[in-house]
């Protein structure tokens, strides 16, 4: 098998294993939480996202990753996580926790959507190899990350929801 797809199909059974685990686990204890505690979860697992920085690390990766995508992809990550940060630590404070879940999910979303675009323009797959010890990051943290996005929207705009509630 090529590089491209072994990568792809890593890529693939990424989000069919966490959506396989979701549906199974994450969701029904999600739905058995009020909106403040299920978003607190989800803020929870993005507050790593400061490791995505480890894409600036020579000798991590290769040097010969595009500048363009590994900048990108570290600032953003970086940037999400410490608005997830942000939003735990001002869980008490209901209009900046709430301020704060939009922002890291946007800036997250946002993140990932621009990484993709990027991974495809440069042929990412086809240099898979390139990502030397972060290749773990897009085959198996991004799809987590981009189904809690989604999820964490899902929740933010569920009817009867009471947000403000702490």
């Amino acid at each position: 098998m090529s590089t491209e797809v072994v990568f792809q199909t890593h890529f693939v059974l990424g989000y069919v294993a966490w959506l396989l685990c979701l549906g199974a686990y994450g969701l029904p204890w999600l739905r058995s939480m009020d909106r403040v505690a299920a978003q607190r979860v989800i803020a929870t697992l993005h507050r790593f996202r400061f490791f995505g920085l480890v894409f600036l690390v020579p000798g991590v990766v290769s040097p010969n990753l595009p500048a363009g995508f590994a900048m990108f992809a570290a600032y953003g990550d970086f940037a999400t996580g410490v608005l997830a940060m942000l939003a735990l630590l001002t869980v008490r404070i209901p209009q900046l926790f709430w301020a704060f879940v939009v922002a890291f999910n946007l800036v997250g979303t946002v993140d990932l959507i621009v990484d993709y675009y990027h991974a495809v323009q440069l042929g990412l797959p086809t240099r898979a190899g390139e990502l030397g010890a972060t290749y773990a990051i897009p085959v198996i943290y991004v799809p987590l990350l981009m189904i809690t996005h989604i999820v964490a929207f899902y929740f933010l705009v569920r009817p009867g929801a009471i947000p403000g509630k702490v």
